[in-house]
């Protein structure tokens, strides 16, 4: 993952106008920002992103700068597919498809084909937003889609995240969807907190991170009953989770209790896990990232689904947050 922003605040309101009557301009395009209770989101133009999510002034997700596009995908959404191709390539009834390969050090093209489009506004409401980009038909990738994208506080005040995928092809298409948070509580080092992610079943994969097999969870890959962030440095899928009433979850734990989490339906069968140390301004960060599928599906066929002509799909996940505590 390419993690070379530097260090910059976190972002705040859009102040508007400048003296000179011009609208203030963001890297990451237009932001748009949600607010209920003490509850506040904001998204991004560019990849229909989460560029911060927070309550009660406590930042319960990474962030970056106004001059800044986002540090290892921070917050994007993932489409037509989440991870990697390997090689970029892949075939469609016999016929070899090349994808443009995006990460260059491990000949991959990854996180889809919209990481850098506009997405545009569908509808805006008080509470929610709705962005939506094409996916036009292109070399490696034959098919016209529409990745449609919304953002609502709840009445809880957690954060509800609909990604839907629409076929305006005349042809069934692959696809694998995703998104890419990185989960915070507030100030506290990332190291110090324990992360918990009820897994069964992790991904094996090889030096260019493309999944070889599966087994089961085991020593620091095995983060069911919670495990210190300090001690990890991984970039894994799992699969096999635990859900419980349609819902799974994944947690971040500070010392005195507080918590976010990461939950995810049923239709994200996957979990990826990144713990980092190259973010630019935290010594670790952590990525829980709901997937329908894993890396380098439209060769392998896990989790891979096919959208017919006219159709649509949907995964649904979001952040909550218990932050009771004196450090709130």
């Amino acid at each position: 993952m390419d993690l070379t922003a530097s260090p910059s605040p976190d972002p705040g309101p859009d102040p508007g106008p400048g003296p000179d009557g011009n609208m203030r301009r963001y890297a990451s395009g237009r932001q748009y920002e949600l607010r209920r209770g003490d509850a506040l989101a904001v998204v991004t133009e560019l990849a229909a992103g989460l560029r911060r999510y927070s309550r009660g002034g406590t930042q319960l997700t990474e962030s970056y700068g106004d001059a800044e596009i986002p540090p290892g995908a921070t917050g994007i959404t993932l489409a037509p597919w989440a991870n990697r191709v390997e090689d970029g390539v892949w075939y469609l009834n016999g016929k070899k498809q090349q994808l443009d390969i995006t990460e260059v050090s491990r000949n991959n093209a990854s996180h889809g084909l919209l990481r850098n489009s506009s997405y545009v506004l569908v509808d805006e409401a008080e509470f929610s937003v709705t962005l939506e980009a094409a996916v036009f038909p292109q070399h490696g990738y034959p098919f016209l889609l529409r990745h449609r994208v919304r953002y609502e506080l709840a009445e809880d005040l957690g954060l509800a995240v609909r990604q839907t995928l629409i076929n305006d092809s005349q042809d069934p298409a692959p696809f694998v969807l995703g998104s890419h948070p990185y989960l915070r509580l507030g100030d506290v080092p990332s190291e110090e907190l324990t992360v918990t992610v009820g897994a069964r079943t992790r991904l094996v994969t090889d030096g260019r991170l493309i999944p070889r097999g599966t087994e089961a969870v085991s020593g620091d890959f095995d983060l069911c009953g919670g495990r210190p962030v300090a001690g990890l440095d991984i970039d894994c899928a799992y699969t096999d989770l635990d859900f419980d009433g349609g819902v799974a979850r994944h947690t971040l734990r500070s010392a005195d209790g507080r918590t976010v989490s990461l939950w995810q339906d049923e239709s994200c069968g996957y979990v990826h896990v990144f713990v980092t140390t190259n973010f630019p301004g935290r010594a670790k960060a952590v990525a829980i990232e709901p997937m329908t599928g894993p890396a380098n599906a439209f060769n392998s066929g896990d989790g891979l689904r096919w959208l017919a002509p006219g159709e649509q799909f949907a995964m649904n996940w979001g952040i909550s947050a218990f932050l009771a505590g004196p450090a709130r």
